[in-house]
């Protein structure tokens, strides 16, 4: 707003205005977005449609693959299943930046735009890639987790451009790929090869609460031998499965005893059901034998942990070898044929953000400003993205909108939160970066 001077507080009702005004902007984008099916492991086409987006926003958007090179040397860096099913290649991550006129402390707006499969498909009542709207509600596969997202910052940043608002820093706007098995080529790779920001915003969905912590991740695979034998004579064999039964029994000991000495309070406050449950050992799939006649000689048991902030990736591998170990001494058969434990795919370390630092503060008043009402702080139950961004002592929070049923038949995300949560990332914009 060249050759004006106007306060914070009206910029801040200017755009807050414009995008109310501009809702149906939001939400076209958003269906837009939901569309086009994005599974982890194929995201170029909708990486596609995000540059032509911000080519049309007059941005100079970049796509850049991820280089596993780089991404080799990182503390964090972990093969990923979707990396393992069809490598780097075609994946790209976008990027752009709204260059601001110096002075001024940085931003960056980030979210993924993979989603998981929407299988069974027989269990959806609308079309998962349809961006059905009924109501408040906007349906589809990623609508909530995080094609709204990504939709509200991109209008937060586009508010700003329409009202011709001149920020003092710069704002870094990227998308990225395979957050849903653990974010490596996507976010690490561009906290990498990226340069420095000052904060960033995550606007995955957290019903208006100010997400500050990410939990703990790792998933492990472990492998017992038995005998194979004719069922007949089963007596000559060793069952895989009734052995693998007893570390089935020790991991279910081990999550309770967990449970019972693990809390933290900002997932427990943010939701009384977690009390006792911040911390899990779920074991996901078994695979065992060929047929009913034959006694199995192997059976594979995979695993997922995950714990809050308050313990490191090495304490919580050892205290499950530990486990394992010790109930394979005590049977003779284990003892000599002992569990094999292998440690893959997911790998991610906790975080927790300082709650009183400038950034957590003024997200917080912000979000009052826009809603009405206090936020609560929420995080560390699942491993997200903005654990890169802390892990190199940035402040990156998660803020997004209302949805219901992600990862599940019929997922939706609630417009108006979704304008709210485009309301609040512009005020913080402005805030944050200065004018």
């Amino acid at each position: 707003m060249e050759g004006l001077t106007v306060t914070s507080d009206k910029l801040k009702n200017l755009v807050r205005n414009w995008i109310r005004e501009n809702e149906d902007q939001l939400v076209k984008l958003i269906q837009s977005l939901v569309k086009i099916p994005s599974v982890s492991g194929d995201e170029f086409k909708i990486q596609d449609f995000v540059y032509k987006v911000l080519k049309d926003m007059k941005l100079k958007p970049e796509m850049m693959n991820p280089d596993l090179e780089v991404l080799q040397k990182d503390v964090d860096y972990f093969e990923t299943t979707s990396y393992s099913r069809v490598g780097y290649e075609n994946r790209p991550n976008v990027v752009a930046t709204l260059e601001g006129s110096g002075g001024g402390k940085s931003m960056c707006l980030t979210g993924h735009v993979d989603v998981v499969s929407p299988e069974p498909l027989e269990d959806w009542t609308r079309n998962p890639w349809g961006g059905e709207v009924d109501g408040d509600h906007l349906y589809g596969r990623g609508s909530g987790d995080m094609k709204a997202g990504i939709a509200a910052m991109l209008i937060a940043v586009k508010s700003v451009q329409e009202l011709d608002i001149q920020l003092k820093g710069d704002i870094q706007i990227e998308t990225t790929i395979e957050e849903e098995d653990g974010g490596v080529g996507g976010n690490l790779f561009l906290r990498l090869v990226r340069p420095r920001v000052d904060a960033a915003i995550n606007p995955e969905p957290t019903y208006h609460n100010l997400g500050v912590a990410s939990g703990g991740v790792m998933y492990f695979r472990v492998v017992v031998k038995g005998v194979p034998a004719h069922a007949a004579t089963a007596h000559f064999g060793v069952n895989a499965i009734e052995k693998m039964m007893l570390v089935v029994k020790a991991l279910q000991d081990l999550n309770v005893k967990r449970q019972e000495s693990t809390s933290f309070s900002i997932v427990e406050e943010a939701d009384p059901r977690m009390k006792g449950h911040v911390t899990t050992i779920n074991m996901g799939t078994i695979s065992s034998g060929d047929w009913p006649s034959t006694v199995p000689a192997k059976a594979v048991l995979v695993t997922r942990i995950g714990w809050p902030p308050g313990e490191t990736r090495e304490e919580v591998q050892k205290q499950v070898e530990d486990t394992i170990a010790t109930i394979a001494k005590n049977d003779k058969w284990l003892a000599e044929n002992p569990p094999v434990i292998e440690w893959f795919g997911w790998y991610a370390r906790p975080h927790l953000l300082d709650l009183e630092s400038p950034f957590v503060k003024l997200m917080k008043k912000n979000i009052f400003d826009v809603i009405g009402s206090e936020p609560k702080f929420t995080g560390g139950s699942a491993g997200l993205d903005t654990r890169f961004f802390a892990h190199r002592n940035i402040p990156a929070v998660t803020f997004g909108p209302y949805t219901e049923r992600i990862h599940s038949f019929d997922e939706f995300v609630s417009i108006e939160s979704t304008v709210k949560t485009a309301e609040t990332i512009a005020t913080t914009l402005i805030d944050w970066c200065g004018v």
